[in-house]
């Protein structure tokens, strides 16, 4: 089985001339994978295939199971002939491992992630109100969306991908992953940035592709992102805990226009 973002696939294009055409067309992949720490199965997650050691270190963060890449011990990947479907994460402290601080239930689709919660105390993970005073100007956030764009190649191939990704104060591209779930996509961006030892991001600018949820302001919270962006809506949990968090909420990024939902003050002209 091929390992990548996409599939190739013989589709029925119907169009121009009422007729119905075949032809080879690219479809986002969509597979499984199971995350073990020290060896125990914590969640199975449907994600696009690519990055996985990102997302497992994302997930391990944003669940409040490590706190930094000095935590990990290792990160190995194992599979079937060649389909990698499991990733073992190990600590270089074991004992410190509490299942039950896992507040994501075994399956995980790649729609959701707070569906797959058990409760809604559950989500709320103690992790710290940003203290960053950093600011940004509304001419650069205007230019993000054509940027993250530019760069959605497997979407351009696709049109089946979420994307996240990081940008400093001036705009300039850090790091973006993409992956069939929003979720997914955080964890990926997440993940790397904690094995690369860039945490917190106090000073980095978060961009969506997609809506904001509660699960993806509480995932920000968690790497220390102060501004999160994005160029769809905002749910009203999202910018409730974005005002309790200390966090700056834009949506609606499109053009020349955007919502600033929480944190204005890190908004200047």
């Amino acid at each position: 089985m091929k390992v990548g973002p996409s599939r190739s696939a013989a589709v029925l294009r119907y169009g121009e001339g009422r007729t119905l055409v075949e032809r080879p067309d690219e479809i986002a992949a969509e597979e499984p994978l199971e995350i073990r720490i020290e060896g125990q199965s914590v969640a199975v997650v449907m994600r696009t295939p690519g990055d996985d050691r990102e997302l497992a270190a994302g997930f391990l963060l944003s669940e409040n199971l490590i706190r930094a890449a000095t935590d990990i011990f290792d990160i190995t990947q194992c599979g079937r002939s060649n389909e990698d479907h499991v990733v073992n994460v190990t600590l270089r402290n074991p004992a410190s491992f509490d299942p039950g601080k896992l507040t994501r239930n075994v399956f995980s689709s790649s729609s959701c992630g707070v569906c797959s919660k058990a409760t809604i105390e559950a989500v709320r993970q103690s992790f710290p109100p940003i203290a960053s005073d950093c600011q940004i100007s509304v001419e650069t956030l205007l230019r993000l969306p054509a940027a993250l764009r530019k760069k959605q190649e497997t979407f351009n191939q696709t049109g089946g991908l979420h994307a996240c990704a990081l940008f400093d104060l001036d705009g300039n591209l850090q790091a973006i992953r993409e992956d069939v779930g929003r979720h997914n996509a955080l964890d990926k961006l997440i993940g790397y940035a904690v094995l690369e030892n860039r945490l917190p991001l106090r000073d980095q600018v978060l961009l969506l592709s997609g809506r904001v949820s509660f699960e993806m302001m509480q995932k920000s919270l968690a790497a220390g992102i102060a501004i999160v962006v994005a160029i769809s809506a905002p749910t009203s949990l999202a910018v409730a805990f974005a005002g309790e968090s200390n966090q700056t909420l834009v949506g609606f990024l499109r053009g020349q226009t955007m919502n600033v939902y929480a944190g204005r003050q890190r908004i200047v002209p």
